[in-house]
C-alpha cells in the first residue's frame, strides 16, 4: 500500500468518515495510516468514543458528537466519506449535512448503494454545487484496513480532488498499481460495484457445486478436498476465494471434526447479486450464471421445506460409481469454464448499461482494479485486463482468443461433470447453466422461431422473417377467424 509520508500537524482533519460500523472504523484507520488526519461521526455518539479510545487511541483522529462538529472540524473543500447502511438512511444523512456545506465540497458514499438512487443523489447534489460521488468499496473488514479495491463515479470534477486519497489507501496489483481508477460519471462506480458483487456470487456457488460433488458424489474426505483447492489456488484457479475454501476444508471444530460440516445450509444475502439480476432482465441480458447463483441462495432458505421434501421426493443416489481417474481435473475444467461464463455474461452487462447510461467503461481497467483487494480478486482477472486491451470493442469475452481456445480445451470435461451430476441428482445450476448459455450463444439458429409463431398465433404479436430484411414485421391470420390487425411490434 502506498502511503502518503509524513503526518499533517494542522488544526483541521483531511477527510471526514460517517458510520463507524466493520467497514467504517477500518477505513478510517487505513486513511489515518496513510498520513491523513481523520475526523470521525457515528449516529451512536458511544461508538466514537469506544473507537477514539480504542484502536484509534494516539493516532490522527477528531471524534465529533454532532454532524455540524464534523463538517466545522474539515479542511475547505471538505471531503466526507459514508460509510452507511444503503436507502433511505443515506438520504436522511444527505439530508443533515447539506445545510453545513458549501459549494465544492465532495460528498462520497462508500457503501453498496444501488446505483440508480447514486445517479439521483449526484443530480440533485449538483444543483447545489456540492460535488457527489458513488463508490464501490470492496475486499471486507481486513480489505478495508489494509487496502480495498474502490471504484468511483459521480462527478467528474470531483475526482481529480480525491484520486490521490482514495489511490493511496487502496489495494495495490500488477506493477505497483493502485486498485482504484475512476469508472465513469453518476451511478457508473456503483453500478460497477454492483456487478462485481454478482459475480463474487456466481463464484461462490461454482466451488459450492465443486464442494458437493466431491463430498457427496466422490465421497471424498475434507483433507482430500483441502489437498484440491490447494492444488487449484496454485493453477489458473488461483483467487481469494479459492483460497480461503482451502483453508475452510481444514478448519476444526473443538471436537477435531470439520466446522463446515456444522454450519447450517442455509445462506443469507444482502440484496446486491438480487439487484444484479434484476437489471440484466430490465436491460435485456441473459445474465443466467449469476441469476442461479442468487436462486441458489433463496433455494437454501426453504431448508424446513427441503427436509420435509427429501423424504418424499425420489432420486437417485448421489454416489458417482464410475467418476474416472481424470473426474477431478474435469471438476477443475467445469469450474473454469463456468467462471469464464460468469464474466463473459457480466462484462456484457455492464457493456448493455454503459449504452443505455452513455458511460464511457473502461473494462481493462475494470479487470485491472478487480485484481487486489477485493473479493474475487484472482490471477484470472490479468487475462480478461490484457483481452479487453487488445480488443477494447470485444462484443463477449468468450470471443476473445484466451477465453474461446480455454472453453473449447475445457467443454469435454464441462459436459462430463454436469451428465455425472444429473445422472447422481446433484443438483450444478450455476455450472449446468453455463453450459447452456454456452451452447445457446454460440447456436446460429434457435427454437425462437416457433416461439415467436405462438405470440403471434395467441396475441397477433408479429414476426420477422428470414427471407426479408431486419425491421419488417408480419402477422399471420393462423385460424382465418382472426383477421389482420396485429398487435405492436416485439422487444427483446
Amino acid at each position: 500500500m502506498l502511503c502518503n509520508k509524513g503526518r499533517q500537524t494542522m488544526d483541521k482533519a483531511d477527510i471526514g468518515l460517517i458510520g463507524l460500523a466493520v467497514m467504517g472504523e477500518n477505513l478510517a484507520l487505513n486513511l489515518e495510516s496513510c498520513g491523513y488526519r481523520v475526523a470521525v461521526y457515528n449516529r451512536s455518539a458511544d461508538k466514537v468514543t469506544r473507537f477514539v479510545q480504542g484502536r484509534a487511541n494516539g493516532k490522527n483522529f477528531l471524534g465529533a458528537t454532532k454532524i455540524e462538529e464534523l463538517v466545522f472540524s474539515l479542511k475547505t473543500p471538505r471531503k466526507i466519506i459514508m460509510m452507511v447502511k444503503a436507502g433511505n438512511v443515506v438520504d436522511e444523512l444527505i439530508g443533515s449535512l447539506v445545510p453545513h456545506l458549501e459549494q465544492g465540497d465532495i460528498l462520497m458514499d462508500g457503501g453498496n448503494s444501488h446505483y440508480n438512487d447514486t445517479e439521483r443523489r449526484w443530480k440533485a447534489l449538483s444543483e447545489k454545487g456540492i460535488r457527489y460521488i458513488g463508490t464501490g468499496i470492496s475486499g471486507g473488514e481486513l480489505g478495508a484496513l489494509t487496502g480495498p479495491s474502490i471504484m468511483p463515479g459521480g462527478d467528474p470534477a470531483a475526482w481529480p480532488e480525491v484520486q490521490p486519497l482514495l489511490q493511496s489507501i487502496a489495494a495495490r496489483a500488477g506493477k505497483d498499481e493502485a486498485c482504484c481508477e475512476w469508472i465513469g460519471q453518476g451511478g457508473a462506480g456503483h453500478f460497477v460495484k454492483m456487478v462485481h458483487n454478482g459475480i463474487e456470487y456466481g463464484d461462490m456457488q461454482l466451488i459450492t457445486e465443486a464442494y458437493q460433488i466431491m463430498h457427496e458424489g466422490l465421497g471424498m474426505t475434507y483433507p482430500e478436498m483441502q489437498q484440491v483447492f490447494a492444488e487449484w489456488n496454485d493453477g489458473e484457479l488461483g483467487s481469494y476465494l479459492i483460497e480461503i475454501t482451502r483453508d475452510i476444508m481444514g478448519y476444526l471444530d473443538e471436537d477435531g471434526t470439520p466446522l463446515v460440516e456444522k454450519i447450517l445450509d442455509v445462506s443469507g444475502q444482502k440484496g446486491t447479486g438480487k439487484w444484479t439480476g434484476i437489471t440484466a432482465l430490465d436491460l435485456g441480458v441473459p445474465l443466467t450464471l449469476i441469476g442461479e447463483a442468487v436462486f441458489a441462495r433463496c433455494l437454501s432458505s426453504v431448508k424446513d421445506e427441503r427436509v420435509a421434501a427429501s423424504q418424499i421426493l425420489t432420486g437417485p443416489d448421489k454416489r458417482i460409481t464410475n467418476p474416472g481417474e481424470n473426474f477431478i481435473s474435469a471438476l477443475r475444467d467445469a469450474v473454469y469454464a463456468a467462471k469464464i461464463i460468469s464474466y463473459a455474461q457480466g462484462y456484457a452487462l455492464m457493456r448493455e448499461a454503459a449504452a443505455d447510461h452513455g458511460w464511457d467503461l473502461n473494462y481493462g481497467g475494470i479487470a485491472a482494479i478487480w485484481r487486489g483487494g477485493c473479493i474475487i480478486r484472482s490471477v484470472f482477472l490479468d487475462r480478461i485486463k490484457g483481452a479487453y486491451e487488445t480488443t477494447p470493442g470485444l462484443t463477449n469475452l468468450m470471443l476473445a482468443p484466451f477465453f474461446r481456445e480455454t472453453l473449447a480445451r475445457a467443454q469435454a470435461g464441462w459436459r462430463e461433470v454436469v451428465a455425472q451430476a444429473a445422472r447422481v441428482g446433484i443438483p450444478v445450476p450455476a455450472i449446468s447453466s453455463a453450459l447452456a448459455y454456452y451452447d445457446g450463444y454460440r447456436c446460429a439458429n434457435l427454437p425462437a422461431n416457433l416461439l415467436q409463431a405462438q405470440r403471434d398465433y395467441f396475441g397477433a404479436h408479429t414476426y420477422e422473417r428470414v427471407d426479408k430484411p431486419r425491421g419488417e414485421y408480419f402477422h399471420t391470420n393462423w385460424t382465418g377467424k382472426g383477421g389482420t390487425t396485429a398487435s405492436t411490434t416485439y422487444q427483446r
